[in-house]
């Protein structure tokens, strides 16, 4: 199923075509729309923000119609083409957004289908913990490593895409992966070790349980939250096991809330939706290793949950 603002866009823009009877333009759609979840991906996996995606791909839609298709052999290279260069201009204006965000920042969570889970590689290049890993790239190392890594496209094709020479593109990708392997994480446990650790810190959370949570965290967790300035967040991540289920059970109990916890998928990997009073408050999105949880991601920032708050779920690619 597409995000609620892609499907919109699919609708408003086939209606578009049909009472304009542009023949043309209707073709363009179809071929936009078959190659969309594609092109939302590699522009999420370079911006880590849903809502930039999908600028980006109305940007690309704009272009795209304009293109003499009759030149154009291969629709789903150009596309990503133009996705590519579209992200790497959003990519390189966000810097200063991001210098001047307050606390923490965190990729906006997607809630993802099964299958995404389901496609190891994918739902890795998606994770929390993969794309906070990308944020050290340089735009164009970031647009390199996801086209060659995680769409295993050619380096002639990344060229076009990026605007370099084959060969500076060799250079960048091998750069690229060897800075990103020295800092990823471990790959994940199988889904059934993740789902039953996010199940127990699941009812450690709600029962408030010190011990319990202490069971499932690992020694050296990392907790990152991300309130953007709007919701109470943690300015700098907290660090060890202790720690981290301090910060929560002491939050829990200071606030005295109305808490309702319902799993979720986010990012293809298992996550916590948590709700007070009725109303998301935020996503923990997790990573697991050895069946211990190594990385707890906290968005608050209500404007990094559309997505979520939509209830619907993306299938990417």
């Amino acid at each position: 199923m597409d995000t609620t603002s892609g499907g919109q866009w699919k609708a408003d823009s086939a209606t578009a075509g049909r009472d304009g009877g542009d023949h043309t333009t209707a073709e363009a759609t179809e071929t936009f729309v078959a190659h969309r979840n594609l092109l939302f991906t590699v522009a999420y996996e370079m911006l880590g923000s849903a809502a930039d995606a999908d600028d980006v791909l109305q940007e690309t839609w704009m272009r795209w119609v304009e293109v003499d298709r009759m030149h154009v052999s291969e629709p789903r290279a150009y596309l990503v083409r133009i996705t590519t260069r579209q992200a790497l201009n959003r990519l390189r204006s966000m810097k200063r957004r991001r210098e001047a965000y307050v606390g923490s920042w965190l990729p906006e969570p997607l809630l993802t289908t099964a299958d995404v889970a389901a496609d190891v590689e994918l739902a890795e290049s998606v994770s929390m913990a993969l794309l906070l890993v990308l944020e050290t790239l340089t735009p164009t190392e970031r647009a390199v490593f996801v086209l060659r890594e995680a769409f295993g496209m050619g380096y002639d094709e990344i060229a076009a895409a990026v605007d370099k020479t084959t060969a500076a593109v060799h250079q960048i990708a091998h750069r690229a992966r060897r800075h990103v392997e020295a800092r990823r994480p471990r790959r994940a446990v199988t889904a059934q070790q993740a789902d039953a650790a996010v199940e127990a810190f699941r009812r450690a959370l709600e029962t408030r349980d010190l011990q319990g949570l202490l069971d499932v965290l690992a020694p050296d967790v990392v907790a990152i939250s991300d309130g953007g300035g709007i919701k109470r967040a943690t300015p700098r991540p907290v660090l060890g096991a202790d720690k981290v289920a301090r910060f929560i059970v002491g939050g829990l109990t200071k606030n005295d809330v109305a808490l309702t916890v319902e799993a979720t998928a986010v990012n293809g990997s298992p996550a916590l939706a948590l709700y007070v009073d009725g109303q998301l408050d935020g996503v923990i999105a997790m990573h697991v290793e050895d069946t211990h949880i190594t990385g707890l991601y906290y968005v608050r920032n209500p404007q990094k949950l559309t997505h979520i708050d939509s209830e619907t779920a993306l299938t990417l690619r």
